[in-house]
């Protein structure tokens, strides 16, 4: 494939003659030759190159001035936009879009970029007059110098695409129906599974933390602001633990005296006007308070990692390395956890289910959105999630039959399952936490109510009919309850100090799209934004990423981010959550509760997102995860298949041993139909990465990347 398929130009072009007609391009009259060897577009009706081609190459090749001069010119730009007071420059493109026509025939229109030598070549077929045009705005810089026709496209092997296929064929040969991971029963007291967990593990770690050490060795302020503008400043967990340190709640930013002044600076007309008459700096998404500006989420998270990077280095901790760090717990605390309530659900399963389903799931709770986004807005995400998932899953792992340390550590009550005491006091402390990250997560305590359910009923029981003591019985509610606390009232007393209120965590104060104090979602949106978090169409395209943003449109103006798909259309996997009320004779052994509540505190997270933020991409995180540790009893029933069993489990008992390997033509199907969703998700959730006009587009920043990618499709 790399070497024939990836590489056919090379193949197509070795008869090219490399002939050209002159040094330089006739120009038109709608583009000038700079001293430094650019262009500048003066028309863009009439910004064109002119050149011949004489039809031995179907490409021609668009040249760029040396790195060296694209960065002088660069920092020439921003030393003048410097010195005027931020005012905004033209500065040379990273992306440069044209349109190659041969003989007058309208070509496709395309983009380049200066520093990723591939995206050079471009289709031209035929022979005869081509016009290369430059689709920039007036005044644009473009790094161009020529172009050439009837090139030689070189050969090159590109090991990130040689990574990427190797990587597809070992998902399909894992996971195909005749692996051998469906004979290999899951077992997590498994020493050898242990280590296989551990080695894959290591996979993302490796991953993630190089790009940390990355961040570390390149970190620079990340604060930018344009004349007129609202100053954007992603430092602001940096921000706060500098404040932590010298022991104040507000952060160190100047506050200008117009906007002290203001009575009302929320009104979004009133932060306008400032604007416009130069009123700087002004933070954009920073909580704004009686004079002083505040982050409102994520003070743990803060405290935890940015402090003591602060207090030994002495530096910033980048942003991007925290929430990468933080990302990375999340995969590897939510792994296990969906690997412990399938090992719960069904005892009995095979390897390759378990791990499909544990990728499945990671990608339900959007890790992919998460690992690309790297802002200060996904730090107080990141953290909740790593720990909600290593708190959930101390507690499911808390009726657990293994000899305790000392006997006091183990509490029971009646005939149910004995609990681990520390297990209960440890998962409460991370899911507590949340209350210092992002506070929609401490609802996650709710679950302990349907996973402890039969000891509940069980100790109510003992006490009315005086079987145990009071103080006995509430050893595992104390457990719990005093380690929630512990972390809890300083948090509390934290929005106090800052705020006035214990329960205030200053997101009202916000200077965003809207007024923050009084705005919710229309009603009359309400249908519409639901809708569109579930089931929002995936969009496709016909160039390079082949996937756009979806609109979605409302009955009145309400906030959104756009998406380039929804929770049920991007991963289809997680449509089997919906099919949990309806297995009742499935066999989860005792998880059936749990997971309905998972379901219905998800729909309660989806309607509160829904009516306090709008509809955003990142506020899938929220309920995502709980969608899809609810898919997990329906996916093992589909790759499992309709053995004629009164239970899934006494099916999948049956089927363990000898009886593995016999693979029925439903098994096969259902196999292959979730592999096929799971690669589906996949590269949705890849290609989303790449979509233009996504918040945070690569084409933004990282168009070296995605012109990379890009030209491995547009030469074929």
């Amino acid at each position: 494939m790399e070497c024939i398929v990836f590489n056919l130009p090379f193949w197509r072009t070795l008869g090219a003659s490399t002939d050209t007609n002159a040094v330089h391009n006739t120009l038109g009259p709608g583009l000038v030759r700079t001293d430094d060897d650019m262009l500048t577009v003066t028309d863009p009706t009439k910004a064109y190159l002119e050149l011949a081609a004489d039809g031995t190459s179907a490409y021609l090749r668009i040249d760029s001035p040396s790195h060296d001069t694209i960065d002088a010119v660069h920092e020439q730009a921003e030393a003048e936009s410097r010195a005027n007071g931020d005012k905004a420059v033209f500065k040379p493109l990273d992306t440069i879009h044209v349109r190659v026509d041969v003989n007058g025939s309208t070509g496709q229109a395309i983009s380049m970029n200066p520093g990723t030598s591939r995206s050079h070549y471009v289709k031209a077929v035929g022979a005869g007059t081509v016009r290369i045009w430059i689709q920039e705005e007036r005044g644009a810089i473009v790094p161009i110098t020529d172009a050439r026709a009837n090139v030689h496209v070189p050969f090159a092997i590109d090991w990130i695409r040689v990574a990427a296929m190797a990587a597809l064929a070992l998902l399909v040969a894992i996971w195909r129906p005749g692996s051998r991971l469906w004979r290999i029963t899951f077992d997590p007291s498994s020493t050898r599974q242990r280590l296989a967990f551990a080695a894959i593990a290591a996979i993302p770690t490796l991953a993630i933390g190089a790009s940390i050490i990355w961040q570390l060795t390149h970190a620079m302020p990340l604060a930018f602001h344009t004349a007129g503008g609202y100053t954007y400043d992603f430092d602001q967990y940096g921000h706060v633990a500098d404040s932590l340190i010298a022991g104040r709640p507000w952060l160190d930013l100047d506050v200008p005296g117009q906007l002290a002044q203001s009575t009302h600076p929320y009104d979004v007309p009133t932060r306008l006007k400032l604007l416009e008459d130069g009123v700087s700096p002004m933070y954009w998404d920073y909580a704004y308070y009686e004079g002083h500006w505040y982050s409102y989420f994520g003070v743990l998270p803060a405290a935890l990692l940015f402090v003591p990077y602060r207090l030994i280095t002495g530096q910033m901790l980048p942003t991007a390395a925290a929430e990468q760090f933080l990302v990375l717990l999340f995969i590897i605390f939510f792994s296990l956890l969906v690997l412990r309530v399938i090992h719960r659900v069904m005892p009995k399963t095979s390897l390759a289910a378990a791990s499909l389903i544990t990728v499945s799931a990671l990608l339900g709770a959007q890790v992919g959105y998460l690992a690309y986004r790297t802002n200060f807005y996904q730090v107080p995400f990141a953290a909740s999630l790593a720990l909600t998932s290593l708190g959930l899953w101390f507690w499911l792992g808390a009726d657990t039959s293994s000899r305790p340390l000392i006997p006091s550590d183990r509490w029971q009550a009646g005939d149910a399952q004995p609990l681990s005491l520390p297990r209960l006091a440890v998962g409460a402390l991370c899911i507590a936490a949340n209350f210092g990250c992002r506070p929609t997560f401490a609802l996650t305590a709710l679950l302990a109510i349907a996973l402890f359910w039969p000891q509940i009923r069980a100790m109510i029981s003992d006490l009315a009919h005086r079987r145990i003591t009071m103080l006995k019985a509430l050893r595992a509610p104390l457990a719990m309850v005093i380690p929630a606390l512990v972390v809890v009232i300083p948090l509390m007393l934290w929005n106090k100090v800052r705020f006035g209120s214990l329960t205030d965590f200053g997101n009202a104060y916000q200077f965003t799209v809207s007024d923050m104090t009084r705005y919710a979602t229309p009603i009359a949106d309400m249908p519409a934004t639901v809708w569109y978090y579930l089931f929002l169409p995936v969009r496709f395209v016909r160039n390079f990423p082949w996937l756009a943003v979806s609109p979605a449109p409302m009955p009145v103006w309400g906030y959104y981010e756009v998406m380039v798909g929804a929770l049920f259309t991007a991963t289809p996997l997680m449509l089997l959550a919906l099919v949990l009320p309806f297995l009742h004779k499935l066999e989860m052994h005792g998880m059936r509760r749990w997971l309905m509540s998972c379901l219905a505190l998800a729909g309660v997270l989806m309607v509160f997102d829904s009516y306090v933020g709008g509809l955003g991409w990142r506020y899938l995180a929220d309920f995502g995860w709980l969608v899809a540790l609810a898919s997990i009893p329906g996916l093992l029933w589909l790759v499992n298949g309709r053995e004629p069993s009164t239970s899934l489990a006494g099916a999948n008992d049956a089927a363990s041993g000898d009886g593995i390997a016999r693979v029925t033509p439903w098994r096969w199907l259902m196999r292959w139909t979730v592999l096929i969703m799971l690669i589906w998700t996949l590269a949705v959730a890849i290609l989303g990465c790449f979509a233009p006009a996504r918040d945070d587009a690569m084409l933004t920043n990282n168009a070296a990347l995605w012109h990379q990618v890009q030209s491995w499709f547009t030469l074929l």
